[in-house]
């Protein structure tokens, strides 16, 4: 049992005080990040035997990887509308129960519903290919409509951006567009490389059907180069024709690739998709929490997301954020902590296709969210945390780091800018300072959206890591006589 720290926390009114702590709590490194100090900030010292208590429970007896693997095992598949998401819901709701956590409850989602049917077929007709050679391995992507029963059998053109699309004219009519735009090796920020490429998977359909291509086959975002195809949500657009979209392994895209040099104009292919889109399902949020002790009004909420894509078992993307924020609770419970503040667990539905999980978290507790201190998301994998990444103001932004400092001893120090996640992201329109996990990512797309994604992928000790990171800082934030700083109101309504 701890007991319960009471550190004296300085208003930091001035700038002076401001940038004093800065220097306190870290100094630029390369890609902005901030290093751990030497020591812990006089005003976190009060926490620092707590944490370094707390990371010894998890390393010895930590639980997020037990609850990752029966996850796993009960839903591997669970996206929105399925079967598997409505066991993940109650899998949630009883775990939630079991660790002593309080006011659990489901708040209801009226969540989309896409199947992929049992039918994912490109098969290259021209040139001759020899024996086994002549299909490539794809996965259709979220949303996309199916073909028709005999598929679709159509050329090829091959581009690596929207202009460059738009500027073939004619020449792209009633044939398959492959986008075939890689994930940028030179960045050493994986996240960067994906946003780099990801548009071509979300408006492919839409851009190929504006030019009056039947297709699309979209390179899979991931930096490995293998026979592996990534699905990921895909978009139309009101007024353009509906064509089918799927992701193609990189391997395949290279195959196609070099079929498209070596025979100009010769190429073609059929395409058959079974998948459709069904009617609204109802879900739900799985919400519970450690009330708090002296302000149970205020909120420190940490997050991921329950859905996961119908292929692998959703592991790393998000079983593993869903357990570590059910973990940290569960340690911070089993240490006999209780905050300040009311920390609440929400486990979000549809983030993958849809965020109708985070729109309707939104408006339920929009009345309350002037009373959401941080709103804290997993969702980036369980490899090793190497820090958080924040769009709180600089007073907030200083605490975290701060506060972040105390997690030195596991590397985990490091509080850059950026934003919390997906979930998160509709709170920030009424000043909700966001704050996410930011573990290594050099593995994440390796795994992300494919059949790869599978308990086996996640390290136990990386993953109870991340789990003891989340609680560490959530508990400090949540006990700290002072509340972060809010950020500024972007939605044109006063707090």
């Amino acid at each position: 049992m701890f007991t319960h720290p009471s550190p004296s926390w300085p208003l930091l009114r001035g700038a002076g005080h401001l940038g004093l702590l800065l220097l306190v709590v870290g100094c630029s490194r390369t890609g902005g990040s901030q290093t751990a100090p030497e020591q812990v900030p006089v005003e976190m010292a009060p926490f620092a035997g707590l944490v370094e208590e707390l990371v010894r429970a998890s390393l010895t007896d930590g639980q997020a990887y037990e609850k990752l693997a029966l996850l796993c095992r009960v839903a591997p598949h669970r996206l929105s509308g399925s079967q598997g998401a409505d066991r993940a819901v109650e899998w949630a709701r009883e775990t939630m129960i079991r660790d002593g956590l309080e006011n659990v409850r489901l708040e209801p989602v009226l969540v989309p519903c896409w199947e992929r049917g049992d039918t994912a077929q490109l098969e290259i007709l021209e040139p001759p290919m020899p024996s086994g050679e002549g299909e490539l391995r794809i996965l259709a992507l979220g949303g996309s409509v199916g073909t028709p029963g005999e598929g679709i059998v159509a050329g090829v053109v091959e581009v690596t951006s929207f202009e460059e699309l738009a500027n073939l004219g004619g020449a792209a009519r009633g044939k398959l567009v492959l986008f075939n735009r890689p994930m940028d090796p030179a960045l050493v920020n994986t996240f960067a490389a994906y946003g780099g490429s990801v548009g071509q998977r979300g408006q492919g359909a839409i851009e190929a059907a504006r030019v009056g291509a039947v297709g699309a086959l979209v390179r899979s975002m991931t930096t490995l180069r293998d026979d592996s195809p990534h699905t990921g949500a895909m978009h139309y657009e009101e007024g353009v024709d509906k064509v089918p979209s799927v992701a193609v392994s990189t391997l395949g895209a290279e195959k196609l690739s070099g079929l498209l040099r070596d025979h100009p104009g010769r190429v073609r292919m059929r395409l058959r998709l079974d998948c459709r889109t069904l009617p609204d399902r109802p879900s739900a949020n799985v919400v519970g929490e450690i009330r708090g002790r002296e302000k149970p009004e205020e909120i420190v909420l940490i997050g991921g997301h329950l859905d996961a894509w119908d292929v692998g078992e959703g592991a790393h993307d998000d079983g593993s954020g869903c357990c570590q924020v059910l973990e940290a609770a569960r340690l911070l419970l089993a240490s006999g902590l209780r905050p300040r503040r009311t920390l609440r667990v929400v486990l979000f539905l549809n983030e993958e296709n849809g965020l109708r999980g985070a729109q309707a978290y939104y408006e339920t507790h929009l009345e309350e969210l002037p009373l959401h201190v941080m709103a804290l998301e997993s969702d980036r994998g369980g490899f090793t945390p190497r820090g958080f990444t924040t769009d709180g103001n600089p007073r907030a932004a200083a605490m975290l780091a701060a506060a972040s400092s105390l997690l030195s001893s596991i590397g985990c120090s490091d509080m850059l800018p950026g934003s919390g996640g997906a979930d998160v992201s509709p709170l920030r329109r009424k000043g909700v300072v966001t704050v996410g996990l930011y573990p290594d990512c050099q593995r994440y797309f390796d795994v992300h959206h494919s059949e790869n994604d599978i308990l086996a992928a996640v390290n136990e000790r990386e993953l109870e890591l991340g789990a003891v990171a989340i609680a560490a800082l959530a508990y400090v934030v949540a006990d700290l006589p002072e509340r972060l700083p809010p950020n500024e109101v972007t939605d044109g309504e006063s707090r």
